[in-house]
């Protein structure tokens, strides 16, 4: 069996890659900067350059491909996801699974682009599984500098939960869809084992770290004006702004069995995750 994967240089792509490498195979990445795929997995993957940018490129890139895992983000990802889905289709692939989000269900965030990016995939007429993920474990990155300058985690989340979930359970689970075959059709939904508050979560990194970290309630307007200055204005700060919103609201607190289901083991705590990573907050 022959994988393209998309992204594989990506948080999520990567680790994709890497378990395809383990289970045997030798995956074929389309990526634009090869010199960052070489130095990430050397000879253990075969190279097609290319850019969804420029779909002129998707048909050499998946001549003899058996199977795409497909990531595409930022607005506008549904044109590259009905892009790739007609090339796949006229290439013979045989199944697409691509990474898309839980928010398709809510209307949430980038939740109405990842719907259009599915409605993309299952009007091509290929084979296809969606992976819908609840958010990113990885996320909370973007909190190291305030906790490793301040001690603090400034969110407008308030007392809402969500189940964030480590990218070893997504890339397993998309991994797992790819290989076996048996989820064609279905949409995984996925979560972490618990919903937790920015509170609960900042005091999970502390016990990771060895100091207090606090939490601190922003408003919808400050935190705008937060993501503006690194993401710019426009539909993709509108939409992290929309999540949080939402999560403050407690309508992105969904817990699911999925990773169970698919998996046949519970999935990997924040605790866990914030060990793993707590050089980042130091």
């Amino acid at each position: 069996m022959r994988t393209l994967v998309f992204g594989a240089t990506g948080n999520i792509g990567a680790r994709v890659t890497e378990r395809l490498i383990v289970r045997g195979q030798r995956p074929v990445v389309f990526v634009r900067d090869t010199k960052k795929a070489k130095a990430l997995f050397g000879s253990r993957v075969d190279l097609r350059p290319g850019d969804l940018e420029q779909p002129v490129s998707l048909a050499p890139a998946l001549d003899g491909i058996d199977e795409v895992f497909l990531v595409t983000d930022r607005p506008g990802l549904e044109e590259k996801d009905r892009a790739v889905a007609l090339a796949a289709k006229a290439a013979g692939v045989r199944h697409v699974v691509k990474l898309s989000t839980l928010d398709v269900h809510s209307g949430i965030g980038t939740g109405p682009w990842h719907a259009r990016g599915e409605a993309a995939v299952r009007d091509s007429g290929v084979a296809f599984t969606f992976v819908q993920p609840a958010g990113f474990m990885l996320n909370a990155f973007g909190w190291a500098q305030s906790i490793r300058e301040r001690g603090v985690l400034r969110s407008s989340t308030g007392e809402g939960k969500i189940a964030f979930i480590h990218p070893d359970d997504i890339a397993d689970v998309a991994v797992e869809a790819l290989i076996n075959r048996d989820h064609d059709g279905e949409s995984l939904v996925i979560t972490g084992p618990r919903a937790l508050t920015y509170g609960e979560m900042a005091e999970t990194i502390g016990r990771a770290i060895g100091k207090r970290v606090r939490f601190e309630a922003l408003s919808d307007q400050q935190a705008s004006a937060g993501v503006v200055r690194w993401a710019g204005k426009g539909p993709y700060a509108d939409a992290l702004v929309d999540i949080w919103r939402a999560v403050r609201e407690g309508r992105l607190d969904t817990v699911t069995d999925g990773v169970q289901q698919v998996l046949g083991r519970r999935p990997i705590t924040f605790d866990q995750w914030a060990e793993e990573n707590a050089d980042a907050f130091q």
